[in-house]
């Protein structure tokens, strides 16, 4: 069952208030993979490591001056679906939430699974984000 929306809610907003564009259906996933260039695709969720490290970690990553070309997000135990459809795209990864995707033209290049979030800072989160992001992004957007 999924989580009550009102819960989530403020969780949502930490990452659409920052220029994240939700994806709340499997169609609106398969939309966003079909995408030319490079897509983050963060899958938030309500633990504390999603709070504590990952969304603050992507914010502070999405002030850097290379970054992908979309950025995205699925909530996993609350859309289901989108966040079932995102992870069809992490081909050979484990489900992990929170994780972040990093996909060139609907391939996956790099990925952070949740035991690289747990107990790392929001700093060496987006630290790790825009030495990927300076390694995928930079030689999409030249």
């Amino acid at each position: 069952m999924p989580y009550d929306p009102m819960l989530v809610q403020p969780m949502r907003e930490e990452l659409t208030r920052i220029g994240v564009e939700e994806l709340t259906t499997a169609d609106a996933v398969d939309a966003a993979m079909t995408r030319k260039g490079t897509t983050m695709v963060v899958v938030n969720s309500v633990c504390g490591c999603a709070a504590g490290g990952a969304r603050p970690g992507v914010a502070i990553a999405l002030k850097h001056t290379v970054k992908p070309d979309h950025v995205v997000t699925v909530f996993a135990g609350q859309d289901i679906e989108a966040t079932d459809r995102a992870r069809s795209y992490f081909t050979g990864i484990a489900p992990s939430s929170p994780s972040i995707a990093l996909m060139r033209d609907g391939e996956l290049v790099a990925f952070m699974p949740r035991h690289h979030i747990e107990g790392r800072t929001p700093e060496m989160i987006a630290a790790s984000l825009t030495s990927a992001f300076d390694e995928i992004c930079a030689s999409t957007s030249a």
